[in-house]
């Protein structure tokens, strides 16, 4: 087994040195960008770690498509943030802003492309699977993402759809990242199985924190402003969740107050201000919590099907790490 600070020093070692093609420099420079920007590697972090369940060390048989986790994942960063217009990630500009939509669009594509050809570069025994995996995820990526923008459109979302969207805009990579790992180190078919179910699991998780993050967090630790999902009038968890627990007149002061349109900071700060009255009076952020709490455990008992001892050790580990901003 591959212990954790080999994995940690592995995903490191990976991205410190990844290439792109050189030119044309106008297409590519965005895709070096976006990685040099860095963010944590939560997907290739978790495909080393189910692979190291099985193996003694690594291998260009895991490198390549680890590596192509985390550069479809930044490609669909690149075109969210086209299509939110969001000018600022990790404290920076945003493909678009720092160059234009023509070319943040150009160079998403390719960045696409770029990840499959690194997961063709898994064992050719399992190709046929680990191709069907990653394509069948990055259509449900892309169906999630829809159903994220046809929820904007929407006053109120049930919580079952908002699941379902999460599921598919968030859950599903995580869980192709867990499956893919042990899928390459030959692992059986009922071990690939609960792996996905718990990376899955870990995915609603991830989100719901999220959502809880940016309305109750500390900004230093979130790493952006608190309240933008408030401002923006996007549906969260807490949102979806206030709809669903509050009565009648509540929920048209919510929706009210999620309709304001902010002329200014001040606009922001009142818009922000008024949404939270209404989740703290309905206690939405301790139902968040107890969900995440749910949602990590049963990613746990899907996780304890699959491994024992210390690996799985590591992978409480990692599902601490991704949900313990929480706490």
């Amino acid at each position: 087994m591959i212990s954790e600070e080999m994995i940690l020093s592995a995903v490191k070692d990976l991205f410190r040195d990844i290439e792109f093609t050189a030119e044309p420099a106008g297409l590519y420079d965005p895709l070096r960008y976006m990685i040099r920007i860095g963010g944590k590697r939560l997907r290739p972090w978790l495909c080393l770690t189910t692979y190291s369940l099985y193996k003694d060390s690594f291998t260009p048989e895991i490198l390549g498509p680890a590596s192509a986790l985390e550069v479809f994942h930044s490609f669909t960063l690149i075109h969210d943030d086209i299509m939110d217009k969001s000018p600022m990630r990790r404290g920076v500009d945003t493909v678009w802003k720092k160059w234009d939509a023509d070319t943040a669009i150009l160079s998403g594509d390719v960045m696409c492309i770029d990840s499959y050809a690194r997961m063709a570069t898994a064992p050719s025994e399992v190709m046929p699977q680990v191709m069907a995996l990653f394509s069948k995820t990055a259509a449900e990526v892309c169906e999630g993402q829809q159903y994220d923008m046809e929820f904007e459109n929407e006053e109120t979302v049930p919580m079952e759809d908002y699941v379902k969207m999460i599921g598919l805009k968030t859950g599903v990579l995580l869980a192709c990242s867990s499956q893919m790992g042990a899928l390459i180190a030959g692992a059986s078919e009922e071990d690939c199985r609960n792996l996905y179910e718990y990376g899955f699991k870990l995915g609603l998780a991830f989100q719901v924190a999220d959502d809880w993050l940016d309305a109750f967090g500390d900004a230093k630790v979130f790493g952006k402003p608190i309240g933008g999902d408030i401002v923006n009038s996007k549906k969260s968890w807490l949102t979806v969740r206030a709809f669903e627990k509050g009565d009648e007149a509540t929920r048209a002061a919510l929706a009210e107050a999620m309709a304001i349109i902010p002329a200014d900071e001040e606009g922001k700060k009142a818009k922000i201000d008024k949404v939270m009255d209404i989740y703290r009076r309905l206690d939405v952020g301790s139902d968040a919590l107890k969900e995440i709490e749910s949602l990590t455990a049963d990613a746990l008992s899907c996780a304890a099907k699959a491994a024992s001892g210390e690996g799985l050790a590591m992978l409480e580990s990692f599902a601490n790490r991704l949900v313990g901003r929480t706490r």
